[in-house]
């Protein structure tokens, strides 16, 4: 008899379950045809892909679909599919994050090393300043209750100085900068900013989560200590155990060496995250770890990036659109405020860049294009301002401003890039573009420095 009871329950369950699955997978089908199809778009009027992407995220939350079909909106993206759908975009993020790592080539900072580390410093040092200040401004009208003003005035800072690696090399790729001497520069100064960057947000996740300085001294201290254990002990065990495999190389070798660097990324952010800093870290160190001369390695990131820039980024995009509330901006002034934030954003990254690039020689032009490419924030900006709002450090209606500044940045990044070097609009040679920053690079290898030299 009580079996009999439990029957209708577990059909029940299941029942609940098979419903939950198929709106997911609609929920999945309507954000990667979306997205695919709005990053096609912007890709027509010479903006990356992956702008339209986080526009389509954007448009699919309450700020445009939820507020033309309400009821639409909450029927097929209703909030009890939302942690599914924020498990699937830490996945991503993840992986993602692993694959930025295993970009990160530091081999470009031989021979420009000391002029990429002035203009990637300047261009995170005068952002970090500039949002530390800001927030004596908007502590008061944004912070969420219970955050400390230093927890706040960090991340402020932190999330200011961020340079969207993957973003500004596809646009570089797609302006055919990326064989230029201006481009290796820039690509020198991002893989600096992108080390810098998130080792300052690893001491501010640290902060905000255990509360006080003492408390994130150790787990920064542990950070560092996790970070020499896998640089040294085992960088040189991966590196011997993907030689061996692809040494002996046998028709399951590609899927077992997936598997195997797979693993290791989820453990290394388990590891970061038992420490006290965010799991992106781990995942980011993993990869960055890697050997980088391994065929077999590259072979298989590329069809690990594809999965996870076709698949599980738009779900990423989809889940910060549902999260942004661009209605919440309903006064004026609270637009004004968006406009400063987006203001002191650029000027930062902007100034910052360009000012220490004319410091170490750098001609105006190419310097105003270094600054213009520096201030790209794109993906990344969103993954620490995702940061932000699940620890609880900023609020909604701040964290909107700061995805409207996000986008804002990176989408103006091409057209001014355009309008200094015209060329580049109408697919004109490169002539004259790689003579005016050789001209630079042959200058500085006979003329006196103003930063020591390798």
């Amino acid at each position: 008899m009580h079996m009999l009871l439990e029957l209708p329950i577990v059909a029940a369950a299941q029942s609940d379950v098979n419903h939950t699955l198929l709106l997911l997978l609609a929920q999945l089908s309507i954000i990667i045809i979306f997205s695919r199809g709005l990053g096609l778009l912007f890709r027509r009027i010479h903006q990356p892909l992956v702008i339209g992407e986080i526009v389509a995220g954007i448009m699919l939350g309450p700020s445009l679909f939820g507020l033309l079909a309400p009821t639409t909106a909450a029927q097929i993206f209703p909030a009890e599919t939302a942690p599914l759908l924020n498990i699937l975009a830490q996945v991503g993020l993840l992986i993602f994050m692993f694959l930025i790592g295993l970009e990160l080539n530091l081999d470009t900072l031989k021979g420009q090393s000391h002029h990429a580390v002035v203009i990637s410093h300047a261009s995170i040092i005068v952002p970090f300043l500039l949002g530390g200040l800001l927030a004596f401004f908007l502590f008061d009208a944004f912070a969420p209750a219970g955050v400390s003003f230093t927890a706040f005035a960090l991340f402020m800072g932190a999330s200011m100085s961020i340079t969207a690696f993957p973003v500004l090399a596809r646009i570089l790729t797609e302006s055919k900068l990326h064989t230029t001497p201006l481009g290796a520069l820039v690509i020198t100064c991002a893989a600096v900013d992108d080390v810098t960057a998130w080792c300052i947000l690893a001491f501010v996740v640290a902060i905000v989560r255990s509360g006080d300085v003492s408390s994130a001294v150790v787990a920064t201290l542990g950070a560092a200590l996790y970070i020499g254990v896998m640089v040294t002990l085992v960088r040189a065990g991966m590196a011997r155990v993907v030689g061996w495999l692809a040494q002996h190389r046998q028709p399951h070798t590609p899927q077992l060496v997936l598997a195997l660097l797979v693993v290791g990324a989820f453990c290394s952010a388990m590891i970061t995250e038992v420490i006290g800093i965010h799991t992106i870290f781990g995942a980011f160190l993993f990869g960055a770890i890697l050997p980088r001369d391994s065929a077999l390695i590259r072979e298989l990131t590329v069809k690990l990036e594809d999965f996870t820039t076709v698949v599980l980024l738009p779900i990423f995009f989809a889940y910060t659109g549902l999260r942004t509330q661009i209605g919440l901006l309903n006064q004026p002034w609270l637009w004004l405020v968006c406009g400063l934030i987006i203001l002191v954003a650029t000027a930062g990254k902007f100034g910052g860049a360009v000012l220490a690039a004319r410091w170490v020689g750098v001609a105006w032009r190419p310097a105003s294009a270094i600054g213009v490419l520096m201030n790209t924030r794109g993906l990344m900006e969103l993954i620490v301002l995702n940061i932000g709002l699940d620890l609880g450090v900023i609020s909604p209606m701040l964290f909107a401003m700061m995805v409207i500044m996000a986008i804002v940045t990176t989408f103006i990044t091409t057209p001014i890039l355009h309008i200094l070097y015209p060329q580049l609009a109408h697919g004109a040679d490169q002539i004259d573009l790689i003579g005016e920053v050789g001209a630079y690079t042959a200058a500085m290898s006979t003329a006196p420095a103003r930063v020591p030299q390798d």
